[in-house]
């Protein structure tokens, strides 16, 4: 195996550091890429310090883009840049925590029998922690709106903690995934799913950030809504999208 990890950031200098020994505790050798879209706060002059002077600085990558484009192009830059090298299989996970890194060692294990692991908070022995009722409850009701849309026998298709076979991104790649906020997630499952990949589901706690500020606005939660719509209507119904 040649496992990486792709993390997208935005203001996330409080976290990264951390977040990379963490990674590095674990006994599989990950190696790291972080997206960053030119981040006030430094985020990017922070990685680039680590992998100069960490000690394992050889596995920290950094793509650096020129503005905030958003969590889907960053993930499509991102599994571009994968791509290109020999990496597989290829996770993704948010940078603040609120996915807990030890996780990634049990995605390498449920890898070996599923195409896609999720990492789901809404299966036996998922949870969310830290999250306001009204959080938690749209995020429940996105879910079920999905599933009921998409046919979906996946419980949690807005995660965004998941590891990839090789072999699924380059088939993901010839699709047009549109979206910028969560529905990304949803495209990219059941695009796999339509394409006949084996689709597992691990259970993790999701814990609310404890640094920095959630980027989850309006514009993304009607992103989702119009986006299933579109799958559900159009996309699921075609050939190829």
């Amino acid at each position: 195996m040649n496992p990486l990890v792709i993390i997208p950031t935005y203001n996330e200098r409080d976290n990264v550091a951390a977040l990379v020994d963490a990674i590095f505790k674990l006994p599989a050798t990950f190696s790291i890429l972080f997206v960053d879209d030119n981040s006030p706060d430094g985020t990017a002059r922070l990685i680039e310090g680590l992998q100069t002077n960490h000690a394992q600085a050889d596995r920290i990558h950094l793509l650096s883009r020129p503005k905030k484009l958003g969590l889907g192009s960053a993930y499509r830059d991102g599994f571009a840049w994968a791509l290109r090298g020999t990496f597989d299989p290829i996770c993704q996970m948010d940078a603040d925590f609120s996915h807990d890194p030890t996780v990634l060692a049990l995605f390498l294990k449920n890898i070996e029998r599923a195409d896609l692991v999720l990492g789901s908070r809404y299966i036996p022995g998922g949870d969310t922690v830290g999250w306001p009722w009204h959080r938690n409850a749209l995020s429940r009701g996105a879910n079920i709106y999905a599933r009921i849309l998409t046919r979906s026998d996946v419980r949690d298709l807005t995660g965004g903690f998941k590891c990839y076979q090789r072999r699924v991104l380059q088939s993901l790649s010839e699709y047009s995934m549109r979206a910028e906020g969560y529905a990304f997630q949803i495209e990219t499952t059941t695009y796999a799913k339509k394409l006949g990949f084996l689709v597992a589901e691990i259970p993790i706690t999701f814990k609310d950030r404890e640094k920095g500020k959630s980027k989850l606005s309006r514009k993304v939660v009607f992103e989702a809504f119009f986006t299933v719509l579109r799958l559900a209507i159009f996309d699921l119904r075609k050939k190829k999208i």
